[in-house]
């Protein structure tokens, strides 16, 4: 199908939105999965991390809403989006609300780490649209404010990080809710056994299969560079990295949300304006760092692997991985928040020798090496070279040195 019939074939008022909203022609995951949407198919959409899938399956579900003119009724949404994190449940909810401003669908987004009420309030309004994380939407059907056995259509996006956080007897318990003729969407950037059994469960015998660049899992225009340094160096280097101007908007993602609270304090006190963003940190703390990251008020957003799902900020210039994620696949996932529509961007990796491991399982998975930056000024032979143990847990601290014992017959100090 042409680019400009995919959407042509959009009510009248979502061309209107597309048009404002600079949608100039369909990206590859938008073109696969517009039309048999339309025709009411079930989807199983394989796609990477800023490829445009909330307008691949928005667009076309509130086409498909519009059409039937169903009367909202308190408390039964008439489409539900399942998402994993509370920002990606929020970024999702931004952008469909975006899309239906010409149409008379509400869309309402539910999630953790703030009050029920309102919410409730809001659903007995009448909602066309929920979209929800999968904890609160569970604690509403609990509390009887909410009913789903009105909700046609069914999206559960980045499924395969939904069941990485544990979410699956959730969505089982959230599936026998349903009405048994729905049509349902299923999007993932990778297909682990899990998530196909999954797929398998709830979608249809045939579900229309959408695949977009499956064997090139890294984004096209990230350039990807290692940096080999000592693990006593990493902080250094990062300073280092982040005084060019170039690094004016920066995700640094480390291992543990502690160290994400400790990375940017110490950034902020060195002049490098910057914030944390992990589960622990309340709702209103998630909020306002992503809004000073996206306004540009700090240069720095120190994010966890969870919290950064939800994550879609224009002019992401570098990720930096300060420790690499123990699996690859989590990899390809922080890279994605750099160069996002269309957009360049650069992925730095700080490899120490117990990093290297996780280096050459990267590697594996993108079927080729991250090229090597050694010139930089703290450059580590012994991390390029790690192999066995030193590749795999960090290395002792080295003890200092005993004080030689005076000879016997000397006098003592006291």
């Amino acid at each position: 199908m042409a680019e400009e019939e995919v959407f042509a074939r959009l009510a009248p008022a979502l061309r209107e939105a597309v048009a404002a909203l600079g949608f100039r022609a369909p990206t590859p995951i938008q073109r696969a999965a517009i039309p048999p949407i339309l025709e009411g198919r079930d989807v199983l959409g394989c796609a990477q991390t800023g490829t445009g899938k909330t307008a691949a399956f928005g667009l076309p579900l509130l086409h498909r809403l519009a059409a039937e003119r169903a009367p909202m009724r308190p408390g039964r949404p008439r489409a539900l989006v399942l998402a994993p994190t509370r920002e990606l449940a929020a970024q999702i909810g931004e952008a469909l609300t975006a899309f239906a401003k010409g149409l008379s669908l509400p869309v309402l987004t539910v999630h953790g780490g703030v009050s029920l009420l309102p919410q409730e309030a809001a659903l007995r309004k009448g909602v066309a649209v929920l979209v929800a994380t999968p904890g609160r939407l569970l604690d509403l059907t609990l509390r009887r404010a909410l009913s789903l056995d009105a909700a046609t259509a069914v999206v559960l996006d980045e499924a395969d990080r939904m069941l990485d956080m544990g979410f699956l007897p959730d969505i089982r318990r959230l599936a026998a809710l349903l009405p048994a003729r729905r049509q349902t969407l299923l999007f993932s950037a990778t297909f682990p056994p899990e998530v196909t059994a999954l797929a398998k469960s709830l979608l249809c015998a045939k579900p229309v299969s959408v695949r977009v660049d499956p064997g090139r899992p890294a984004a096209e225009r990230v350039r990807q560079r290692a940096l080999f340094v000592s693990q006593a160096d990493k902080y250094a280097l990062l300073k280092w990295l982040l005084d060019s101007p170039k690094c004016f908007r920066v995700l640094v993602f480390p291992r543990m949300k502690h160290n994400a609270d400790r990375l940017a304090k110490r950034l902020s006190r060195d002049g490098f304006p910057a914030a944390a963003l992990h589960s622990d940190k309340s709702q209103g703390a998630r909020t306002r760092a992503l809004e000073a990251f996206r306004q540009g008020k700090i240069q720095v957003l120190v994010a966890t692997d969870i919290a950064a799902r939800g994550i879609d900020v224009e002019d992401v210039t570098h990720v930096i991985n300060y420790d690499l994620p123990d699996e690859p696949e989590t990899y390809v996932h922080r890279i994605g928040r750099t160069a996002r529509a269309g957009a360049e961007g650069e992925a730095l990796s700080l490899v120490a020798p117990h990093d290297r491991q996780a280096l050459r399982a990267i590697e594996r998975l993108l079927g080729r090496p991250v090229p090597q930056w050694l010139d930089q000024p703290l450059h580590c032979e012994a991390a390029r070279l790690a192999m066995g143990a030193d590749a795999v847990r960090p290395a002792a601290r080295p003890r200092p040195p005993r004080p030689a014992r005076p000879p016997r017959g000397a006098p003592r100090r006291r």
